[in-house]
């Protein structure tokens, strides 16, 4: 009996696959002209946006790369104000950043702009070009940070000044730039007057880092910031 009700039973039919796809067949067709002018839409960007860097940013680039040489070898010289402002005939870092715009070269000059503002102390304006610099280079962009943070610490800020070392020493992890930057950082802890956290700083140099001249220097540095930290708490 129970099989027998089992049989008359009629369980429901859900045509799923067939359903999907004749509604996907009435979307398309409804809206193909919709889609179609998407369609284009999307192509017509794409082949803009090959043509603007093919045609535009390319020969740009080529162009800020022949003249930006004479810049860069005024920077290794220090002579500062031509290697920014150009000597007359080639241009400087000031003229390729802000001409050529969208080029990788223009990115590099906003670097060198601001590395050669914090050799001639005009801090303010190093940060500013500093962080518009955006590095694919993972070392040149630790330094970068590090630059920064050097700006910020003539300018006296010395929390911000904390803050781009332990970035730039995160940056990248080497045997570098990472105990450079971590140095700074601990001698940023003891200027705000957190000696625990200087302490701890030079702990790390001198336990992961123990090739380095820093590592070398740590155990002092240490020993002088455990005593600090010792008298503020008499």
């Amino acid at each position: 009996m129970a099989d027998e009700k089992f049989e008359e039973q009629e369980l429901p039919v859900v045509e799923t696959k067939g359903t999907s796809i004749e509604k996907a067949e009435d979307f398309f067709e409804k809206n193909k002209n919709v889609l179609a002018y998407v369609l284009v839409g999307v192509l017509a960007i794409v082949a803009g946006y090959l043509g603007w860097t093919k045609f535009i940013i390319e020969p740009r680039e080529k162009d800020a790369q022949a003249k930006m040489w004479m810049a860069e070898r005024y920077f290794e010289k220090d002579s500062l104000d031509k290697a920014i402002n150009g000597d007359g005939n080639y241009p400087g870092f000031e003229e390729i950043a802000t001409g050529y715009g969208m080029t990788k070269s223009a990115n590099l000059a906003q670097y060198y702009w601001g590395i050669a503002l914090l050799k001639k102390g005009q801090f303010e304006e190093a940060i500013e070009h500093l962080k518009k610099f955006d590095s694919e280079d993972q070392m040149v962009g630790a330094v970068a940070l590090g630059a920064i943070g050097d700006a910020n610490m003539e300018l006296g800020k010395n929390d911000e000044a904390l803050d781009y070392y332990l970035k730039a020493a995160n940056k990248v992890t080497n045997d570098f730039t990472t105990p450079v930057y971590l140095m700074k950082a601990a001698v940023a802890y003891e200027g705000a007057g957190n000696y625990d956290g200087a302490v701890a700083i030079y702990q790390q140099i001198k336990d992961k880092f123990p090739k380095t001249r820093e590592a070398q220097d740590a155990p002092k540095y240490m020993a002088r910031a455990k005593a600090m930290a010792e008298n503020t708490k008499k």
